[in-house]
């Protein structure tokens, strides 16, 4: 089982991604990574991700996909880790076009997922 930690519920990504995730793990769950005020302190990030690890361990996943507010996503993928959880991220390409009207539209492209090590 795979835990999509985060602001892109499974159903909103790309079909190669969703494939890919389902090869190697098989069922995904969506849990929404929390909102993070930019005035939160390190306790609260600390408070916040003892929460999230024991709402994660409740599913007993092989891996969490982790992908969002930095310090957050850092003290969650070392608890993760040290209980021998896989953490993993989305690879994307980002491609540009460039408008008639000179502004850029940008697009991303999944490639695959990377293990945090």
């Amino acid at each position: 089982m795979l835990i999509n930690l985060t602001n892109h519920p499974l159903h909103k990504w790309d079909k190669a991604q969703q494939r890919l995730a389902e090869e190697i793990f098989g069922e995904i769950v969506d849990i929404q990574f929390p909102n993070i005020s930019p005035d939160a302190d390190e306790k609260h990030i600390e408070q916040l991700a003892d929460k999230y690890l024991n709402k994660i361990l409740s599913f007993k996943p092989d891996a969490v996909h982790i992908q969002g507010e930095f310090t957050f996503t850092f003290r969650m993928v070392s608890l993760l880790k040290q209980r021998g959880i896989k953490c993993i991220a989305s690879i994307t390409e980002r491609l540009m076009n460039e408008n008639p009207d000179g502004s850029r539209t940008y697009q991303f492209r999944f490639v695959r997922f990377r293990e945090y090590s």
